[in-house]
């Protein structure tokens, strides 16, 4: 079953960016098979490879080195609301233009930051199914770019809009970034949001940025969004992206040799602010997942819901997957989000959808998830019905859940919050 919430959310967010982003050329009238060869746009389609495995060596290593110099992004790169991914274009471990596919930027996520293989691929493909352009394999880190290829046009809710698409990866409660409700701008670094950070990570690290540091901050950031943003929400996959979002600094920008869990401040703005490895930067001594964002969550629990009536009308959805439920998580994105922006794909696009699912689930089976075709299998052809084999239960398509849900109180603050900018109040 999927939330309400989740719906709506999603709705919105995709209606908005199909308004706002102009057509790069139109397919009306042509045939499948024209339409297929229009949407390669760099030759004749084949379908995308797959993710890379583990890292042959997963240890420290020098990563600011000669090969991987900064550079700052030039005239008609591409940059956007994740440090992460920015850092790694400024220093060419993927693409510096910021146009990139799938498996290079798993690829560039180990190399640069030693992230764990699953991790990576579950981040990569989650995030690039409903943001890249699946018949040409590549994605924007940042804004929707016709570098990407022309958009599918018989499938309208469909963005390809690049990893600055509210809503469907990115989301609300950044660290460093606003909320798109202020203004619309979700990739610039902001001070006033980063010096609450520092606030946070003196008061509860002891002058560094650690688990107890990231729990308390993401409740903030979390309250922030509820007593200031109308329109805030929180459910997956923005759920699971912000908590790792919270662990992943953690996690990925200590120092390997350093390798204690406590992130430097000065390092952190490096990295949030000018997407660069600090000087003789080694990564992290082994590969890392996200998993003790369990332990940032139970901090200071939050169930995933949204404002459903104005700031300060925080409900539950009941129906979307919590933040343990990592299967949930994965058939919800692939049943719900990726079904509402794909119906009914057809050609060469069907075939990328169907490689690009099975891609994603490979992070997930090694949790014991089940492998799902909503979209059928290879051997099916052209019917992109949903298949479930002999002994595995036919899945019901999604349903909406019941609102409302009474709202839920949040804790609250002892200390005065940290202003966020024009607007803000204390508590």
């Amino acid at each position: 079953m999927v939330g309400f919430l989740s719906f709506v959310a999603l709705a919105v967010a995709l209606a908005a960016p199909a308004a706002a982003f102009p057509a790069h050329g139109s397919l009306a009238g042509l045939s499948r098979q024209e339409l297929d060869d229009a949407m390669s746009g760099f030759g004749e389609y084949t379908r995308p490879p797959p993710p890379p495995g583990p890292l042959e060596y997963g240890g420290v290593k020098l990563v600011n080195d000669a090969d991987h110099p900064f550079i700052a992004p030039g005239e008609g790169d591409i940059r956007g609301p994740c440090p992460a991914l920015n850092t790694l274009a400024n220093h060419g471990y993927i693409s510096r233009n910021g146009i990139e596919s799938p498996s290079n930027i798993v690829r560039g996520a180990m190399e640069g930051f030693n992230m764990n293989n699953d991790l990576s691929k579950f981040t990569c493909y989650a995030a690039f199914m409903v943001n890249g352009n699946l018949i040409t394999d590549l994605v924007s880190i940042g804004e929707k770019s016709p570098k990407t290829g022309p958009d599918p046009k018989e499938q309208p809710m469909a963005t390809i809009g690049g990893l600055n698409t509210h809503n469907v990866f990115e989301g609300d409660s950044s660290m460093t970034r606003a909320d798109f409700y202020d203004g619309g701008d979700v990739e610039s670094f902001n001070e006033t949001l980063f010096q609450g950070f520092i606030e946070y990570s003196n008061r509860f690290g002891g002058g560094r940025y650690n688990l107890t540091a990231a729990g308390q901050f993401r409740l903030k950031r979390i309250q922030d969004g509820v007593q200031h943003n109308p329109t805030f929400t929180i459910v997956a996959p923005r759920l699971f992206s912000a908590y790792s979002e919270a662990v992943n600094p953690i996690n990925m920008w200590v120092d390997g040799r350093q390798d204690d869990g406590q992130l430097r401040l000065d390092h952190a703005r490096s990295f949030f602010e000018a997407a660069r490895f600090p000087d003789d930067f080694h990564r992290a001594a082994r590969p890392m997942s996200a998993d003790n964002e369990a332990v940032v969550h139970a901090i200071h629990p939050i169930e995933p819901g949204a404002n459903i009536a104005g700031v300060n009308t925080y409900t539950v959805d009941r129906n979307a997957p919590r933040l343990d439920d990592k299967c949930g998580i994965f058939e919800y994105h692939v049943n719900h989000t990726l079904r509402t922006l794909y119906p009914n794909p057809t050609g060469n696009l069907l075939d990328a959808i169907r490689a690009n699912i099975h891609y994603f689930y490979t992070a997930m089976e090694a949790r014991g998830c089940t492998e799902i075709f909503p979209y059928g299998r290879f051997e099916d052809g052209e019917s992109n019905n949903y298949y479930a084999p002999p002994d595995y239960p036919e899945v019901e398509l999604p349903e909406l859940g019941t609102l409302p849900f009474p709202p839920v109180e949040l804790p609250t603050y002892s200390d005065p919050l940290v202003d966020v900018g024009p607007g803000a109040t204390t508590a």
